[in-house]
């Protein structure tokens, strides 16, 4: 498989079901899905393995810390907002304003930021919210409304109660 050729795979997760792609050197995206789709998938990588073994550690724990390779394409902005994201400790939340705060930038420009994350959990968005309430997640990609696993993220990490994520 060459540098830019994509490997990808379908993982569930308590929440629903995500899918997972990979080059052969790094994690480059993960999305969320609506229901369980069939991924095209490659019979033996290595880094699909450990990535779903690490989302899974994470299904168990919310206390794990991912450490995977990660290839992530943005812009300049996205990418420091997406370096702040990444200091974001379990259990902990950050408000828009304040990653806009240590970057000089404003909290739209954050929040747009945060809904590009091409890797959510593993850049940890869900821990972003906004002044009043949990804000948006994941920018309503392929125009679903994907706030309940926001919220189902969050009373993982014991951040929200359970019942404020039904």
């Amino acid at each position: 498989m060459s540098e830019s050729a994509l490997a990808s795979r379908c993982i569930a997760l308590p929440f629903g079901f995500v899918q997972l792609c990979a080059t052969d050197t790094a994690v480059c995206r993960l999305d969320f899905l609506a229901e369980e789709i069939a991924c095209p998938s490659t019979a033996t990588h290595a880094l699909l393995d450990e990535a779903e073994q690490q989302l899974l550690a994470y299904a168990r724990n919310p206390a794990h810390v991912f450490d995977l390779p990660l290839q992530l394409e943005g812009t300049a902005h996205q990418q420091k907002v997406w370096q702040q994201i990444a200091t974001i400790g379990t259990g902990q939340t950050r408000r828009y304003a304040e990653i806009a705060s240590a970057i000089a930038s404003s909290p739209r420009a954050v929040g747009g930021a945060c809904g590009r994350n091409p890797v959510p959990i593993i850049i940890p968005c869900h821990r972003v919210v906004a002044a009043q309430g949990l804000g948006g997640f994941n920018a309503n990609r392929n125009g679903l409304d994907w706030m309940p696993i926001k919220r189902w993220l969050l009373a993982h990490e014991g951040v929200i109660e359970r019942a404020a994520s039904q």
